[in-house]
């Protein structure tokens, strides 16, 4: 019995250049993930790259102060809970602000 493939359209991801010095198995990939929340897309970041959920989210699932996600061009509204909505076409960007001298 051959595999089914599902070809249902999947958020893809895309992230900040500095977080694949972090996850390297990341860099070059085309991600997409099953979800239909930001929260979703962080579990499921997390099941490919153990670890990644941590390094962007607090102890409470809450995002870190320097790391924002938006979904398309809009930063997501709710930073505690990861609720905004996640279309199976969009496109999610998490990023990681540098500071430094």
């Amino acid at each position: 019995m051959g595999r089914r493939y599902d070809c249902r359209p999947m958020p893809k991801v895309e992230l900040a250049r500095h977080l694949y010095a972090f996850f390297p198995q990341l860099e070059g990939q085309e991600i997409s993930v099953e979800a239909d929340t930001a929260a979703g897309v962080v579990q499921a970041m997390e099941k490919i790259a153990p670890g990644f959920s941590f390094y962007i989210c607090d102890e409470r699932g809450s995002l870190r102060t320097h790391v924002n996600i938006f979904i398309e061009q809009d930063m997501v509204a709710d930073r505690k809970e990861l609720t905004d909505k996640v279309k199976p076409d969009s496109r999610v960007y998490i990023l990681q602000a540098l500071s430094g001298g």
